[in-house]
């Protein structure tokens, strides 16, 4: 069949190297390599977290102030105004905390599935990608802790810096959403200071370049490029996040694309890269 006569359901762009035979990918082993990478890379971001004390706790509040320095620096310093343009639209802020806690791995765990269904090849390269770009983000969790800006007016949390000057809502506690750091199992496990770099970013765009050439419809196109930009939002307007850990986020999954290659051949599968 010549190319011009493929059907529009074919895979996207993507090499395969036939030259080496690979082992078959099955569901069962994806599914164990994803829940172990994920208790690891939580154990890893859970060590140089907010549960350390107050050593930790410190420079993360002097690595929040030189964050806002810069942006001020650059007069790009807007997080404080988004935020307070809404947080008191209580029903609003509830939608976008459910957002930004329950998509991030909705749509990411989603992505994965429909193209280990439908292109194999290009799953494989992109799950390299998501595994490499989650490993870079823990140098970030363990040498750069930065508190979110939600934290930095919150006096009642011991996680918090309750410094005068910041105008912000914890908007996680007040008025909520599907979850709070502050009940006790989220606050024993996680790590409340990795911000930096912004995986919910990270993962948003990772999943736009997954799915974008695999999608026909236009209207499905313009939701999964919409999609960063939405997540962009809610981190900003919910307080969790500083612009400047969404570059991060973007500077992790570049690196993370390097990478992906040389993960790929290690890892079961179809050697798959995305074309040029």
């Amino acid at each position: 069949m010549s190319e011009q006569q493929a059907p529009p359901s074919d895979p996207p762009a993507v090499s395969v190297d036939t030259d080496h035979p690979r082992a078959p990918l099955r569901w069962w082993v994806e599914i164990l390599l994803t829940l172990a990478f994920y208790a690891v890379y939580s154990a890893i971001r859970n060590q140089f977290g907010s549960a350390l004390g107050q050593s930790i706790k410190d420079d993360a509040f002097d690595n929040a102030r030189r964050v806002i320095d810069i942006e001020r620096a650059i007069g790009l310093y807007h997080e404080e105004w988004v935020h307070n343009r809404f947080v008191d639209w209580d029903g609003f802020i509830i939608f976008w905390n459910v957002f930004y806690g329950s998509l991030h791995f909705i749509v990411t765990i989603g992505t994965m599935i429909f193209l280990f269904c439908r292109w194999p090849s290009r799953y494989t390269f992109m799950r390299s990608t998501l595994c490499a770009m989650t490993g870079i983000a823990l140098v970030g969790f363990a040498f750069f802790p930065l508190m979110p800006p939600r934290l930095l007016s919150n006096c009642a949390s011991p996680f918090g810096a309750c410094v005068p000057g910041f105008d912000y809502v914890d908007t996680l506690v007040e008025p909520g959403g599907l979850w709070s750091f502050e009940s006790g199992t989220m606050e024993a496990i996680s790590n409340q200071y990795a911000a930096m770099p912004s995986l919910h970013i990270g993962w948003a765009v990772w999943c736009t370049i997954g799915l974008y050439p695999a999608l026909r419809r236009r209207w499905t196109r313009i939701a999964i490029v919409t999609y960063p930009v939405l997540t962009f939002f809610s981190i900003i307007v919910t307080a969790n996040h500083y612009w400047i850990d969404a570059v991060g986020g973007l500077i992790a999954l570049a690196i993370g694309l390097r990478i992906a290659p040389s993960l790929t051949r290690l890892l079961p599968g179809p050697n798959g890269t995305l074309a040029p």
